[in-house]
Formats: structure tokens, C-alpha cells, sequence
């Protein structure tokens, strides 16, 4: 090769490097994540009668496996909120899928059991009889500090499955606009795990029936460990 080859040419016009590439995968835009509570359930744990720590764990078994209640559409707001979205999931329960079917009718709702509800084992205690709803705090708090029955979901387990259930919803909402019908208490436990992995809450619209919160990507600091 000749010297003169290997000298620059100094009309030649400047290379252009195409900035045009994808993104950082800290840049990508994502989601957001509306996450909802599901709508008023038919079986109403407010009223009575009075049930025994057994009679209610049947009671907890028709309740999941139950509806809402007929005549109710969702808030405007949630309607506004999840008419855009991309994708819908929740959990397998039938009041959670009947949610998402009203709320966002445009779009087939996918169900995982990864979103289903806490566990809600009552502590038994002989001779006692309460409405529902005094049970359901009962058996949450003896839940919570470690009680389950016959091998049900512990605490550390629901911890491990709401970890699972971030991961889903983050990498669902790689395709954008995100919507989730789930549960109360379970809708608690993804807000740990969601912000681990770079999700800010931008709208708490608290956790009563039909409520729902928004999530935006913010993205994770550098060495921040996923719980």
C-alpha cells in the first residue's frame, strides 16, 4: 500500500454517526401501570350471620370463588384512565375479570394467579362467632404474624409471589400502557417490589373498591437489588 492511501483526505465530508439507535435500556419509555381494586363483591361481609373460625373459612371460599355485585360501573375516571391501554391482566378470580371487563371492555383481560389474593386463614378460636368482616381482620393479622392453615400460603411465599408478580407487570409494560384488576391487600404487596424495580407512584387513588393507583417508570439506581 502506498503512504499516500493512508492519508486523510481532508475534503472528504465528515463521517455521520447515526444517533437514531434504540435507547438506554434506563431511557426506554414504559408503561405506566394502573393498578385497580376490584369492584363491590356480591357476598357482602358486613352482614351476617355470625360465623364460627370454620364457618368462615367456607365463607373466604365462596367469596373468592364469587362475583360483584350486579349493577355497578366503574368511575369515570377509571374508565378515562384505562381506555388507551395496551394490555389488561388479573388475577383468576371472577370479581377481578368482571372488573377489567367493565373498566376496559376494548381490550381481553389475560389472568394469572400470580395476582390472586392473600391468603385470609382464620385463627381458631373455639366458640367465637363474628361477622365476616371482624374475621377478615383477624385472620389477617394472625396471618401476618405467621398463622396459615393446612399448608396454605405463608406470608414469606406471598412476599415471593408479589416479587414474581412486579417482574410480570414490569416486562408486560416494556409494550406500553399497562392495566391490572386485582386485589386489596395483594395490590399493597406488589408497591415494595414495583418500586424496587424503578416504578413511582404518580397517583394514589386510595383502596377502596373500584380505587385505582398509577405507577411511572423512573428507572433503578445503579446497584439497587430487586427484592
Amino acid at each position: 500500500m502506498k503512504a499516500r492511501d493512508l492519508q486523510t483526505d481532508a475534503t472528504a465530508e465528515p463521517e455521520v454517526v447515526d444517533a437514531t439507535g434504540p435507547a438506554p435500556e434506563a431511557d426506554r419509555v414504559r408503561g405506566p401501570i394502573i393498578i385497580s381494586r376490584h369492584g363491590r363483591p356480591a357476598l357482602d361481609r358486613s352482614k351476617g350471620p355470625r360465623l364460627g373460625w370454620a364457618d368462615y373459612v367456607d365463607w373466604w371460599a365462596r367469596y373468592e370463588r364469587g362475583s360483584l355485585a350486579p349493577g355497578q360501573e366503574p368511575p369515570q375516571a377509571l374508565r378515562d384512565m384505562v381506555s388507551d391501554v395496551d394490555v389488561v391482566l388479573t388475577s383468576t378470580r371472577p370479581r377481578a375479570q368482571e372488573t377489567a371487563a367493565l373498566a376496559a371492555p376494548h381490550i381481553e383481560a389475560e389472568p394469572h394467579a400470580l395476582f390472586n389474593e392473600a391468603p385470609l386463614p382464620p385463627p381458631k378460636l373455639p366458640r367465637l362467632r363474628y361477622l365476616p368482616k371482624t374475621w377478615n381482620v383477624l385472620a389477617r393479622t394472625a396471618w401476618l404474624n405467621g398463622h396459615t392453615l393446612e399448608g396454605g400460603e405463608t406470608v414469606t411465599q406471598a412476599r415471593q409471589r408479589a416479587s414474581r408478580a412486579a417482574e410480570l407487570l414490569h416486562e408486560t409494560a416494556r409494550t406500553g400502557k399497562v392495566y391490572l384488576a386485582a386485589h386489596g391487600w395483594f395490590n399493597r404487596m406488589l408497591r415494595p417490589p414495583l418500586r424496587a424495580r424503578g416504578w413511582q407512584e404518580v397517583h394514589d387513588g386510595g383502596d377502596k373498591y373500584w380505587s385505582f393507583r398509577v405507577y411511572e417508570y423512573r428507572g433503578t439506581a445503579e446497584g439497587t437489588e430487586r427484592d
